[in-house]
């Protein structure tokens, strides 16, 4: 499988060229890269029986292409596969508090993918793509847990998203008031927002005498 990137830019096509605020777009890949590799749950918008649907998943990436995966008895799963579809990941970084509603605003970070899905059907590149989305919400935890049998992997359907068409919006930093209203005795700034790991609980089936593992606890208060 090629994963080799087609260019160190971004694509710029009619779905990708923001219409607003375009000084919020970063059209370096690296910057498609670390928003998707920052997440943990996107977004698919696919057409489901002629009617608009979105699936929040986890996925995982390898190089330029995006994994997705579900039951194979995933309605909108099944419509996405050979379809146009659209990915989405967004990050909350804060709350931007303005002086007047009107330029009240959010600081974050967003993706958003098109492109013709594909099943995966090839086995060595169905593991990896598991492996992949695994490790995009627990890392560590598939050397240690029991890999797929045959059945759960025929239960599984994996969907690939090139990401060859994409864009990259953020905004970050204080409010923009207008000049008038920074006369008024109202308080402006940014109330951040952090989403981060608590002490992990132990399932209350769980055998004595088995450790939380260092993977999982060093995760412990991080990002």
């Amino acid at each position: 499988m090629d994963v080799t990137p087609p260019s160190t830019s971004l694509s710029t096509t009619a779905r990708t060229r923001l219409g607003r605020l375009r000084e919020r777009a970063r059209l370096d890949r690296t910057a498609l890269y670390e928003v998707l590799d920052a997440g943990m749950i996107c977004h698919l918008g696919v057409i489901v029986d002629g009617a608009p649907t979105v699936i929040p998943t986890g996925y995982g990436r390898i190089g330029d292409t995006l994994f997705v995966h579900g039951s194979t008895a995933n309605r909108g799963l099944r419509a996405a596969a050979g379809a146009e579809i659209c990915v989405t990941v967004t990050h909350l970084d804060g709350v931007v508090l303005a002086r007047s509603i009107f330029h009240h605003s959010m600081n974050y970070r967003s993706a958003v993918v098109y492109g013709r899905s594909r099943v995966v059907d090839d086995p060595g590149e169905k593991i990896d793509a598991l492996r992949a989305i695994s490790e995009r919400l627990a890392p560590g935890q598939w050397d240690v847990a029991r890999p797929p049998n045959r059945k759960e992997l025929a239960a599984t359907t994996v969907v690939a998203v090139p990401l060859g068409e994409a864009s990259v919006k953020v905004r970050q930093g204080p409010p923009g008031d207008e000049d008038a209203d920074y006369a008024l005795d109202v308080w402006a700034g940014v109330l951040p927002v952090r989403q981060i790991f608590g002490e992990a609980v132990p399932d209350p089936l769980l055998r004595a005498g088995i450790p939380v593992p260092p993977h999982v606890a060093r995760r412990w208060g991080t990002p």
